[in-house]
């Protein structure tokens, strides 16, 4: 009986799987500052391949006095580890809100090298103000109850008698007693619209084409107040459904791109862009439960107008904020409203260049490979 030959493993690197498989970026430092070794997180992280890294000092990529090189510089002298928390890192070569946690530790067997390990903070911020944007709207919610019966009555009461004097007054007066019928009325509008805050009902969710919400908001945008706007399309066209409720889902969207038309005005070469994509990597935690459920699905509403103010951007999704002169600060609120019920999150990033809104939500859990997308970061509500 003939015997086949073992089968050889090709030779690999342990210790180069090992930090390729590490989920953030690593990086080695020679004595010089040279970086002399990079994993895979790392390379996406500072936007350049390895052999491109290895020709560089850290200083070449990270910006002019950053906390980051003190802390290397305090590792060679105290020859300690040592951990930072919240250091803010964003150069326009790695991105705007490029908050990390660092940790950096001496080499023993490489006189002077040392190991710097970055963990990004950005998501996981965004997921806490996302928290606190759910409950400025719970807030809200109380506002709305109270107001639909302790104002409406008496607003109905005070147009009545409005109206009533209308028909008994002069010429000159009639446009006093107007004024009070029309801002009744404004108020009511209001009100109504805060109403739908205190709406605890559970949605009815199903799966959804996004696609098809999508082209519903871009004919109705075409057809309106985006007429003299261009649409651009970014979709993945294998994405699985969304677990959600259309008609809402429309009003997310046509609320988002109605924001980004006027955010644009009527400018030259106003664009939005519409983006779908398949991107595991968020699960959230499940209050009073072991569930996480996780969030594959990434659409984004990118416009190319001024930006939002940056003292406002922190707040953006609290009730009653607008930089709109005529606006109720009611929209975005309501937005985020929704997605929370849909078990998602938003989140804006904002320049002068641009406003991108970014939606993450659930697939419908009958795709296929939905039940096993994975995420990598969890994070507890």
């Amino acid at each position: 009986m003939s015997i086949a030959p073992a089968r050889r493993l090709p030779s690999v690197d342990p210790a180069r799987i090992v930090l390729d498989t590490i989920r953030h970026p690593v990086i080695m430092l020679g004595p010089d500052d040279l970086i002399i070794f990079a994993n895979a997180d790392a390379e996406d992280f500072f936007r350049a391949s390895a052999v491109f890294l290895g020709r560089h000092k850290l200083a070449s990529f990270v910006p002019f006095g950053s906390p980051l090189l003190t802390l290397v510089e305090q590792v060679r002298e105290r020859r300690a580890p040592v951990n930072e928390y919240r250091v803010d890192i964003s150069s326009p070569r790695l991105g705007p809100e490029k908050i990390v946690d660092i940790y950096v530790a001496p080499v023993p067997e490489l006189a002077g090298a040392v190991v710097v390990m970055l963990q990004e903070r950005s998501m996981a911020d965004k997921i806490d103000r996302q928290m606190t944007h759910r409950g400025a709207a719970r807030s809200v919610t109380g506002l709305a109850s109270m107001l639909a019966h302790e104002i409406k009555n008496p607003l109905s009461g005070i147009r009545g008698a409005a109206q009533l004097l209308e028909s008994v007054v002069s010429d000159d007066d009639r446009a006093l007693t107007r004024l009070i019928t029309d801002e009744t009325d404004r108020i009511v509008s209001l009100v109504d619209r805060m109403e739908i805050f205190s709406d605890e009902r559970p949605i009815e969710r199903s799966a959804v084409n996004i696609h098809s919400v999508l082209d519903r908001v871009k004919a109705i945008a075409r057809n309106g107040f985006a007429r003299h706007i261009r649409i651009v399309e970014d979709y993945d066209p294998s994405l699985p459904p969304v677990f959600g409720n259309r008609d809402q889902l429309i009003q997310v969207f046509l609320n988002l791109v109605k924001n980004a038309a006027e955010a644009i005005g009527r400018e030259e070469g106003g664009e939005v862009t519409l983006s779908t994509a398949f991107r595991p990597g968020i699960r959230l935690s499940v209050p009073g439960t072991q569930d996480r459920v996780s969030l594959p699905l990434e659409f984004c509403v990118h416009d190319n107008g001024s930006g939002v103010p940056d003292d406002l951007l922190p707040i953006l999704f609290d009730p009653f904020i607008t930089s709109k002169p005529n606006g109720s600060g009611l929209g975005l609120a309501l937005v985020a409203k929704i997605v929370g019920e849909h078990g998602g999150v938003i989140e804006c990033e904002s320049s002068p260049r641009g406003t991108t809104f970014r939606i993450l939500m659930p697939a419908w859990k009958g795709a296929p490979g939905a039940a096993d997308a994975e995420g990598t970061m969890e994070i507890g509500q």
